[in-house]
């Protein structure tokens, strides 16, 4: 199944969406460190509901780490993209990668990323970005899609 890998998250009831929305799908969650939140704030529980027994939650120190870890291809999800997400042929065992909320994937890490694994959800003119957990939500229900929904009851 699919990673989803939030990197630096600040905002502890996006990250319990995450959760429960991993628990849901069968999808790997990776959290690379620092969190702007502890891991036992009670908004990130409130958000996770009852989720986190169900949910495969990874925390790593670095990216690196994460990534070191991974087998697919890993897809930066980022504004300032020219590709739509619709348009990338997804495959499992592919990671989505996700920035923080305030400002995003850092240049470091979007230029490791090659430009045609760069992708951004589209949005009316004028807009600047999507709620994190929303955003990740509409990346994964597109890569579950091409994937048949395989796993789903």
């Amino acid at each position: 199944m699919f990673h989803l890998i939030l990197y630096h998250p600040e905002i502890p009831g996006n990250t319990g969406n995450a959760i429960r929305l991993a628990a849901n799908t069968g999808a790997h969650l990776h959290l690379i460190h620092p969190l702007g939140f502890s891991m036992d704030s009670t908004r990130l529980k409130r958000a996770g509901l009852d989720y986190h027994d169900l949910a495969r939650v990874h925390e790593h120190a670095s990216l690196e780490d994460c990534m070191g870890l991974l087998e697919g291809r890993v897809w930066a999800f980022t504004a300032h993209a020219q590709r739509g997400h619709a348009e990338a042929d997804f495959e499992p065992e592919d990671g989505l990668l996700f920035g923080p909320e305030t400002r995003g994937l850092p240049p470091e890490v979007l230029a490791s990323c090659p430009e045609e694994r760069r992708l951004r959800i589209p949005m009316v003119r004028g807009s600047r970005s999507l709620n994190l957990s929303n955003a990740v939500a509409v990346a994964l229900f597109e890569a579950w899609r091409q994937q048949a929904f395989h796993g789903r009851v």
